[in-house]
């Protein structure tokens, strides 16, 4: 089940709310991790099967869930990445690409401001001035359950609001990933 949180959703003045197909459609996706996220990786939704790869994003303040936020400021989050560096440079670069998007929106500006003043390394990584859209990729994640897992992702914007997208991540078929990812979907009593 997609778990949705009002408390995050986009508010009126900026854009409207997603429609409930696509808290449908998360729903429906039961065996690869998946979840939506705003321009400023805010997580609005996931599924279990993202809660156990990531964090269980329900048992969060609504204002941590946000991928930028645990990745730089979360060590349990941060060493669940091989490459570290390379998913904080993404993200720099995705939020650096949206808030290119909207110079003006508060939200993002607060963001960049809160994570300016925690992490040097976001600060460095801000004040190079790379622009990325992440729209496809792999990472290796270090699991604490299930150990290694090659995992591709597919970022699918939302056409009626690109500030919104659905995050799908995949494992190769027969390969030791596709294995650790059954395990894990095991573990949430997802298969």
């Amino acid at each position: 089940m997609a778990r949705p949180d009002p408390a995050t959703a986009p508010d009126a003045a900026d854009r409207r709310p997603p429609r409930s197909g696509i808290y449908r459609l998360l729903s429906s996706i039961h065996d690869v991790p998946a979840y939506l996220v705003d321009r400023n990786t805010t997580v609005l939704a996931w599924n279990p099967l993202a809660a156990a790869l990531i964090i269980d994003f329900g048992a969060l303040p609504p204002e941590r869930r946000n991928l930028a936020r645990l990745n730089f400021l979360d060590e349990g989050v941060r060493r669940l990445y091989a490459d570290w560096p390379a998913r904080a440079r993404d993200l720099v670069g995705f939020l650096r690409l949206d808030a290119g998007h909207r110079p003006a929106d508060p939200s993002t500006a607060a963001l960049i401001e809160e994570l300016s003043a925690a992490s040097a390394e976001f600060r460095q990584l801000w004040a190079e001035h790379q622009v990325k859209d992440k729209r496809h990729g792999r990472y290796l994640y270090r699991h604490p359950l299930v150990g290694e897992l090659e995992l591709a992702y597919e970022t699918l914007r939302l056409p009626d609001d690109s500030g919104l997208a659905l995050v799908v991540h995949t494992a190769d078929e027969g390969s030791a990933s596709h294995t650790a990812l059954q395990l894990l979907a095991t573990w949430t009593g997802r298969r």
